[in-house]
């Protein structure tokens, strides 16, 4: 039987930018439905810098308002919302060390890859989340409670992982899945059935356009109608009419179809679309005077969406909709950012995914990670007859249209340059997480009159890790090829501020039974661990390499 100490090292967000390394945190000892986990490995991740950034401010940091009973809550000492301090990290593997006696799924001995997002446990304005308001797993024991990680459809967050693959290749499934789920989404393509719609017109509204409209994509419950002229007399659906749409609620709306060309007004309407909502904008043959402040951030973080046409058929922009965020035949795919841990999955994802004629082209400012995405990319490339094109961002390729970019850096200006540089029918993938109310200045009518659609998600799902875990175990993937460095809890804390200041290529893992190691490139393996570096393949981390480690440290 395993050993429990009572204290344990752990990395601590305390505050907005405040990062500590406590040596005698509590291990908590499970309650009757909870699970006690020995952390194996966690990756380092850029979404660890949002959190660490804007602390209380951040979406899944504040309490929980539904899904759990409130008393269960009060049972959890890892639960840890608003102004807690809070242990982040939720790349991880941990291997079951303690269960309460009302544990019925898991027991002890049990190896699981963690999935952090607990959708159906809601928060203000997102979900709760293992390495937000629960602690996660930059520390030597988590705690965490059947009750909360169990789904309501009574599927476990703890996804049983092989003994076989080694932590940090099982660890790191969890950003190739978010990866996964940028290309899986399924988008609706459809008006909301029984949903609330929004209908402001500042333009007229040709006879028969909305009939047509609702005939061939869905009808809502409801209409609010905000215009001078009067709905359609033949309109089967139930109209409220309203003198100002500043009067209404904000995020009350599924569909909000707007009639007109004043950049002012869509800025005000984007308030009023509701999470995962669309913005259908009609600009009946007008055109907008100025780029528009669009909400850049909620197309990540809330899931609306952005369609428009040039002429006053609202059902032409729904056929601007795909159905799925996949690349397609033939794109000339550019990932702005691609020599960072997240822009180099997105590039070998896109090089492997078997779409035929794809070009991918990988944008970066340093050249030295792009030499490092090279040296694995080009290799794919040339196996799978797919073009790969590396360019330093600050001499990006001159009058290159690309039909898919992905934006690695939240930052509101490479969504605008992004729009410029598209071809016509092009996706901009907003992967980067630009928080949910910060705005960009757009020229929304380059973007409708190119029929582009902006997508972005957070996170992923079950399904994602399961499949991209399965491919893990089956050897159709190596996550291990994104490790650029290694841990122990000492070296996190510079691990994370690498991440942030975007010094290493690839991802970072952290061993937290490595207690003292410190933050390690591969590269200086040689020099500083011999032992471990004879065990890399090609220069790439292996199970053996995690094994050597793993022993030396014990």
């Amino acid at each position: 039987m395993t050993s429990i100490p009572a204290l344990q090292w752990a990395v601590q967000l305390v505050g907005p930018d405040q990062l500590v390394l406590n040596q005698s945190k509590e291990v908590f000892r499970p309650g009757p439905h909870q699970i006690l986990a020995k952390v194996e490995v966690v990756g380092l991740c850029f979404s660890d810098l949002k959190l660490l950034k804007q602390f209380t401010g951040h979406v899944r940091k504040g309490p929980i308002v539904s899904g759990i009973e409130p008393d269960a809550l009060t049972q959890i000492p890892s639960y840890v919302p608003n102004d807690k301090p809070t242990v982040p990290g939720h790349e991880t593997v941990v291997r079951i060390v303690e269960v309460g006696p009302g544990v019925t799924k898991h027991k002890v001995g049990e190896r699981h890859l963690v999935q952090t997002d607990y959708r159906w446990l809601h928060t203000a304005s997102s979900n709760a989340a293992f390495g937000y308001n629960f602690e996660g797993a930059l520390q030597e024991y988590v705690l965490m409670d059947e009750r909360a990680i169990t789904s309501p459809d009574g599927e476990s967050m703890l996804i049983p992982a092989a003994e076989d693959r080694s932590g940090s290749a099982i660890a790191l499934v969890e950003p190739w899945a978010c990866v996964e789920d940028a290309y899986a989404t399924k988008e609706r393509t459809t008006l909301q059935t029984g949903g609330q719609m929004l209908i402001v017109a500042e333009a007229d509204i040709p006879e028969g356009r909305l009939g047509s409209l609702f005939k061939r994509y869905g009808t809502p419950a409801q209409i609010t109608w905000v215009a001078k002229s009067n709905p359609p007399a033949k309109l089967t659906i139930p109209v409220v009419r309203a003198s100002e749409y500043e009067d209404l609620d904000d995020a009350a709306f599924d569909d909000v179809v707007y009639f007109g060309s004043s950049a002012r007004t869509v800025e005000d309407l984007f308030a009023k679309v509701a999470a995962h909502g669309i913005l259908n904008i009609v600009l009946c043959g007008d055109r907008f005077s100025r780029p528009v402040v669009t909400m850049v951030g909620r197309v990540h973080y809330g899931g609306i969406r952005i369609i428009g046409t040039t002429d006053a058929d609202p059902a032409s922009s729904m056929k601007t909709i795909p159905k799925t965020g996949e690349i397609r035949h033939g794109d000339k795919v550019n990932v702005v950012g691609a020599g960072g841990p997240m822009g180099m999955m997105h590039v070998i994802r896109n090089l492997c995914q078997g779409i035929e004629g794809v070009s991918v082209y990988a944008g970066d400012v340093d050249d030295n990670r792009l030499a490092m995405l090279t040296k694995i990319a080009e290799p794919l490339a040339r196996n799978n007859g797919l073009e790969y094109i590396a360019y330093n961002a600050k001499e990006p390729p001159s009058g290159e249209e690309f039909s898919y970019s992905v934006l690695m850096a939240p930052i509101p200006e490479l969504v605008a340059a992004a729009v410029q540089d598209a071809a016509m029918h092009g996706i901009v993938n907003i992967f980067a997480g630009i928080p949910a109310n910060v705005t960009g200045q757009i020229d929304l009518n380059a973007y409708i009159e190119k029929r582009l659609y902006f997508i972005g998600t957070s996170g992923s799902t079950l399904d994602d890790m399961k499949r991209i875990l399965a491919k893990v175990e089956s050897n159709r993937l190596d996550t291990n090829v994104s490790v650029a460095a290694i841990s122990g809890l000492q070296g996190a804390l510079d691990g994370i501020r690498a991440v942030e200041n975007r010094t290493i290529a690839g991802k970072i893992v952290v061993y937290p039974a490595c207690r003292d190691l410190p933050l390690l490139r591969l590269e200086e393996l040689a020099g500083k661990r011999p032992d471990v570096a004879a065990c890399l393949k090609d220069g790439l981390w292996t199970l053996e390499a995690e094994k050597k480690l793993l022993e030396a440290c014990a």
